[in-house]
């Protein structure tokens, strides 16, 4: 990539053209992408002082100022610090139809820090790759741009900047950093455009030595490569995609579930309040240990997740955890990719979010019920387990409880609410429970293909709700105790290499 890159030899396409006339031809693209419902993201990146804000200026010139937002990534902020790696990335993905400008990018994280093992680069690269292949798949064109310039341009460049009493605030420590260690950069920065240059996302390696032809260059790609873009999906939306499953399981994982399971109310009421006790003292060891916990609860329609949750959370500290209902999309969130509303909700270090249905919606009431088509539901397993590693890899406890109840118990539960809560009974709940060899095996298909190590479902016989309650309470002791000691034990270990 920029090893390789001669600035002798540049792309000279665009010299003849004017700035203006390729800012035009950009702004009739953003409308027919505004009208086509089609998001674009486009990273302008770069060593610092190689004219990403000149160029982005000349980019956003014509376009329409509703349908497009400028996102600057600088040094983190402490939201982006105890979020997962991504979070940065996700909130601040375009709308369906909108522009969404980056000047740097995603990727400024792991360019600053050249001091990383190569292990935990490569995982950050990973996860970032998987989010730019899950917006892609969902119909997002992605364009990126890096800027190259010399080590003396640069130099020459914040000498500029710094005895400009006006712009002396441009030239931060890491630009000074930058420029002092060019070299080491340099190659840090080769090895991650190596890494993350995608058939589908490829780097545009651009030329800052000449600002003004770097904002023509940047302009003229983006044209052609939104074209592209633009005819790519308009074939796929003429011609269908043809799609096979290759999935040929058919799992029965809830029909070997015992139904029978229960637990007196002596039991009961003698295990619930030594469990909570637990449960309380975990919460706070969570806290200290600055541990994340996403804990989602599916099931049956009736099955007791209300019930269950509200006894794991009793004896929390509430100003700890956030209980997140999952309901239909609203249409913000649905001008965006599915995901994208979690990761608007996932906790920050030492918090718990507990999600009351979940992103798996996708797999289960959306396949049913056909919101969405079959290659959707299809990317969505590898999606979800792409994400819940990212999770994991951050440190976070994640835990999914899936709680079955039979047919009939279903009905008995659907009869009471009729007569003593009516309110929480719909005519939805009817209509699925119509569906419901439909809805079971398309959750034996969701347990079996997101079973993973990083975030295990765990299966609860949900007929007796007192047992279906203490179970989750002693599965989530054991998760959260065990996290807990694995933390304590890499903090020991630590704080003995420090020592020596």
């Amino acid at each position: 990539m920029i090893k390789d890159f001669d600035f002798k030899d540049v792309d000279n396409t665009y010299s003849n053209f004017k700035t203006k006339d390729l800012a035009e031809q950009l702004a009739v693209l953003q409308r027919q992408c505004t009208y086509m419902k089609i998001p674009v993201m486009i990273i302008v990146d770069g060593f610092e002082s190689a004219g990403k804000g000149a160029v982005i200026n000349d980019l956003v010139r014509e376009l329409d100022t509703k349908h497009f937002i400028v996102h600057v990534f600088e040094s983190l902020r402490y939201e982006d610090l105890v979020r997962p790696y991504t979070w940065r990335l996700w909130t601040r993905i375009p709308p369906r139809g909108d522009f969404a400008v980056f000047d740097r990018s995603h990727y400024h994280q792991v360019k600053m820090n050249a001091d990383q093992s190569k292990e935990e680069i490569d995982k950050q690269l990973e996860h970032l790759l998987d989010v730019e292949d899950t917006l892609m798949n969902d119909g997002m064109i992605i364009l990126k741009f890096f800027l190259n310039i010399t080590e003396e341009t640069q130099t020459e460049r914040l000498k500029v900047l710094e005895k400009d009493e006006d712009r002396d605030f441009l030239v931060d420590d890491f630009d000074r950093k930058e420029n002092k260690n060019f070299k080491k950069y340099f190659k840090h920065y080769d090895y991650i455009l190596e890494e993350t240059n995608t058939f589908r996302a490829p780097w545009h390696i651009v030329s800052g030595e000449n600002i003004k032809e770097a904002s023509k260059c940047v302009l003229g790609l983006s044209i052609k490569e939104i074209q592209k873009g633009i005819d790519y999906l308009l074939g796929l939306k003429e011609t269908g995609d043809i799609f096979v499953r290759d999935y040929q399981k058919n799992p029965t994982h809830l029909q070997e579930l015992r139904t029978d399971l229960m637990l007196s109310k002596d039991k009961y009421d003698k295990k619930i309040d030594e469990l909570q006790e637990e449960v309380q003292q975990l919460g706070y060891r969570l806290f200290k240990h600055k541990i994340p916990s996403v804990i989602v609860f599916e099931g049956m329609d009736a099955a007791g997740k209300g019930g269950a949750i509200k006894r794991l959370t009793k004896p929390i500290d509430p100003r700890g955890y956030r209980v997140n209902p999952t309901s239909a999309p609203s249409e913000t969130e649905n001008n965006r990719h599915y995901l994208w509303r979690f990761y608007m909700n996932f906790p920050k270090k030492g918090r718990m979010t507990i999600f009351d249905r979940s992103w798996y919606g996708r797999v289960m009431v959306e396949r049913v019920e056909g919101f969405a088509d079959i290659q959707e539901w299809e990317r969505a397993y590898d999606e979800i387990n792409a994400m819940e590693k990212e999770l994991a890899d951050f440190n976070t406890l994640v835990v999914k409880y899936f709680i079955y109840i039979d047919k009939e118990e279903q009905l008995e539960r659907f009869k009471s609410r009729q007569k003593e809560k009516p309110y929480k009974l719909t005519d939805e709940d009817w209509r699925n429970r119509e569906k419901w060899d439909q809805y079971v095996e398309a959750m034996n298909e969701m347990i079996d293909r997101t079973n993973t190590k990083e975030a295990p479902w765990v299966l609860i016989e949900g007929n007796d709700k007192k047992y279906a309650r203490i179970k989750i309470l002693e599965d989530f002791i054991q998760r959260a105790e065990a996290i807990c000691q694995k933390n304590e034990i890499e903090k020991n270990e630590k704080e003995k290499k420090e020592k020596k």
